[in-house]
């Protein structure tokens, strides 16, 4: 393996994607970490609290001491093996610990002792995170942004695929942005949505041109918009997709009556369509207030008559009849009150196909 320097060279890092091994413990990786790191820790959870505890009570030698204690023996060789493999499998790679200290140099020297030079980020997880964080803000602050903005089921993140210079921010947040918009998945942490969104607008900065996203409110599920982007988003211009209702009825069904559930039964198996149905009536449930009692029993009802009648041709067609409900009782006006609040100015209204050209156009 080639002996590569040290690096604090992170928008490098970051544009190229590079693996990076993450010593931190398991709990510090949980609450935070890169997309293209991989957690190979030091010192387990338990290990890290008991030598933290020792260092507030008598000192840094006695902590250091102990942790050669807790993680040597056979626990090191493992551990090392690990490290080791990664290191063989990611050669172009780098290590960090927190702040780019003693556990990465120990981390480092371990592997080095064994006849691996592998190479650290100077300034650690901590120095990596605030740059992600300044690049956020500023390219949040500087870069010309056009929403498209378009009523439920108008296929707004099917746009944003075909368009250049575009972030998916649900595809980003794992949740399309609705009240049904939970995935099988759960959504990221905070931290982690902020680092690969910083990341992207790192990427997009190396072309000219607009910024594409989709017009989203102030929450994506339980993730929030950075302050400074949702203001710039606020005031920025729009593209309006315009689709008639049974269109958008369609792209509704495909995307939470067809993909969610064929997601739900490759993560369930035999018990994927209870959980999918339970998942949507919760959603439903959920948007009682707003609907009010009366058609909130009626959507609810249609919905459990679908999913009945599951296997039959028939169930289809009551999952459109919900699904324009709620269209027209629960999306549609809340989407006209907020397209109404929105500044900006409307470049442009159509289809996909009408804004894929447009945008062609524009950026010729």
């Amino acid at each position: 393996m080639a002996d590569r320097a040290d690096t604090s060279d992170y928008a490098s890092l970051f544009l190229a994607d590079v693996p990076l091994m993450d010593t931190r413990a398991p709990l510090e990786f949980a609450k935070g970490a890169f997309p293209c790191a991989g957690n190979l820790p030091l010192m387990s959870d338990e290990e890290r609290s008991q030598v933290g505890i020792c260092y507030k009570q008598r000192g840094q030698e006695a902590a250091i001491e102990l942790g050669y204690k807790l993680v040597g023996g056979e626990l090191r060789e493992e551990r090392l093996a690990g490290w080791r493999q990664f290191a063989k499998a990611n050669p172009e790679g780098y290590l960090y610990c927190f702040r780019g200290g003693l556990r990465s140099e120990i981390v480092q020297q371990w592997l080095r002792e064994s006849g691996v030079v592998y190479p650290r980020v100077q300034g650690g997880y901590k120095a990596m995170r605030r740059f992600l964080i300044d690049t956020l803000e500023e390219r949040s602050a500087s870069a010309e942004i056009i929403l498209v903005a378009g009523a439920t089921g108008s296929g707004k993140t099917r746009l944003i695929e075909r368009l250049p210079r575009a972030v998916d921010l649900e595809g980003l947040a794992l949740h399309r942005g609705s009240a049904f918009g939970r995935l099988v998945e759960e959504q990221p942490t905070q931290i982690d949505f902020e680092n690969a969104l910083a990341i992207a607008l790192l990427k997009l900065a190396q072309q000219p041109g607009p910024l594409f996203l989709e017009d989203e409110g102030r929450l994506i599920g339980r993730l929030a918009l950075p302050e400074t982007l949702r203001k710039r988003m606020i005031e920025a211009p729009l593209m309006v997709l315009e689709y008639p209702l049974e269109d958008r009825v369609q792209v509704v069904f495909e995307d939470y009556v067809l993909d969610l559930g064929q997601r739900f039964r490759a993560a369930k198996g035999d018990g994927g369509a209870s959980a999918h149905r339970e998942r949507l009536l919760g959603d439903l449930a959920r948007t009682r207030k707003r609907l009010g009692s009366e058609r909130y029993h009626q959507i609810a009802t249609l919905m459990e008559n679908a999913f009945d009648a599951q296997d039959a041709e028939v169930g289809a067609g009551l999952h459109r009849d919900w699904i324009r409900r709620m269209l027209k009782d629960y999306y549609d006006p809340m989407y006209a009150y907020q397209l109404s609040q929105r500044e900006g100015e409307r470049l442009a209204v159509g289809t996909r196909e009408y804004l894929v050209a447009y945008v062609s156009e524009r950026l010729s």
